[in-house]
Parts: C-alpha cells; sequence; structure tokens
C-alpha cells in the first residue's frame, strides 16, 4: 500500500493535486464540490483524482450524488507516512 501511495503522490504528474486533495479531506471530509470549491480546481479534475484515490483504496465515501470522501482507515493509521513526501 505504501508503493501505490508513492506512486499517486511522488511518482506521477498529479500527485501534487492528488496530496492537496488528501490534506483537504483529512482536515474536513467534503464531497467534491466543495473540494473543487476549496481547491479552486475544475470539478471534472477534482472528480478524476478522487475515482483514482478511491480505486486504490486511500479515499472512502458515504452516499450517493453528492456523496463525502474521507480518509480510508488504512491512511487514517499511516498519515505519517504520507507526510514523509515532499
Amino acid at each position: 500500500m505504501e508503493q501505490i501511495l508513492f506512486y499517486l503522490i511522488a511518482g506521477t504528474r498529479g500527485g501534487e493535486t492528488r496530496a492537496r486533495i488528501l490534506r483537504t479531506i483529512k482536515k474536513e471530509p467534503c464531497n467534491a464540490h466543495k473540494l473543487s470549491e476549496r481547491l479552486k480546481l475544475d470539478y471534472k479534475t477534482i472528480q478524476h483524482h478522487l475515482n483514482l484515490l478511491e480505486k486504490h483504496r486511500l479515499l472512502t465515501k458515504q452516499g450517493g450524488y453528492g456523496a463525502v470522501y474521507f480518509l480510508s482507515e488504512w491512511l487514517e493509521k499511516n498519515w505519517k507516512i504520507f507526510k514523509e513526501f515532499p
């Protein structure tokens, strides 16, 4: 799981955006629309990154339309690993 986290944050082009998303959700779980407003990014961009993070089990969501995203249990427990990335 650490390798996936490293790849998604430090090893790919969208890593900085995904890191910003994770930090924002860590502070306060929210939906894609609120993330888009807070990070001043296009809604579709946010959706893309959320789907990728959820696919790799770094995020979980609750609800259907307007679902709220949370850090996965694994990421919550291993947040110190994430904080080590630049």
